[in-house]
């Protein structure tokens, strides 16, 4: 397999590896407008030549856009292998390129979010656990941040006090995200609107520096779903998944 590194200068002619390709596409223009943000923070996205699902996306913890303690480490942002370029070991590939890089940039290691059992838009911790991560740190919903040390008696990273017991003040529904992935540009005001037609209280905080993901009451800030003030989900809805879910 052959990999490309996006940067500011490929990113509008270099597709970003979903289904959607256009940039026009309002979900595409919101996410590459983030990623062309984010790479003087250091952000690197590294994906297949080819058309799909394979790619990594990585960036130095310190800005990383999530509320997490861990200096001197790389965090992924994602790392994601799916359809038919699963089982061809570039999931391998992908981080092998991950850990070289941030060795050579002379991180301490890398980490990542997932949890005990596989969840929607987070690491398989089974793959994770299979390459020697190991589990530093879990808030209270379940959402742990796994690392992989490079040098020996590194600090574990860690939640801030903030994400640790993610919890919130309000009534009703309350939708926190970002512009990364899942693309949530469409299906966040299709969920508002449904809650609207249907008289259920829903607010929306769009997460829109890295200061405010960086203080968020939730490990995930790409989308995290409270109700009541009790923390829900991460998984992205549509409108039938969110009826669904609210009875």
């Amino acid at each position: 397999m052959e990999y490309i590194r996006v940067t500011k200068e490929n990113l509008d002619s270099e597709h970003i590896c979903c289904a959607i390709s256009k940039n026009t596409d309002v979900q595409v223009a919101s996410k590459k407008k983030w990623l062309s943000e984010r790479f003087d923070d250091g952000l690197v996205f590294l994906k297949s030549v080819e058309r799909g699902k394979c790619f990594i996306e990585y960036i130095p913890a310190e800005n990383a856009w999530n509320p997490i303690v861990a200096d001197g480490y790389m965090y992924i942002d994602c790392l994601w292998v799916s359809g038919s370029f699963k089982g061809h070991g570039y999931s391998n590939d992908l981080l092998g390129e991950c850990i070289r890089d941030s060795k050579e940039k002379s991180r301490k290691g890398l980490c990542i979010l997932s949890s005990s059992k596989k969840k929607p838009f987070l690491a398989d911790p089974k793959y994770l656990k299979y390459k020697g991560f190991e589990v530093c740190d879990e808030a209270s919903n379940g959402i742990q941040l796994w690392y992989l040390p490079f040098i020996p008696d590194a600090e574990k990273p860690r939640f801030k006090e903030c994400a640790g017991n993610p919890h919130i003040d309000e009534p009703g529904y309350v939708l926190y995200y970002t512009n990364q992935c899942p693309f949530n540009a469409k299906y966040v005001p299709i969920v508002e609107q449904t809650a609207k037609d249907n008289d259920i209280p829903f607010k929306v905080i769009h997460i829109v520096s890295r200061e405010e993901a960086q203080n968020a009451p939730t490990p995930v800030t790409t989308y995290a779903l409270f109700c009541n003030g009790e923390y829900l989900t991460n998984e992205q809805m549509n409108d039938k998944k969110f009826l669904k879910l609210i009875k």
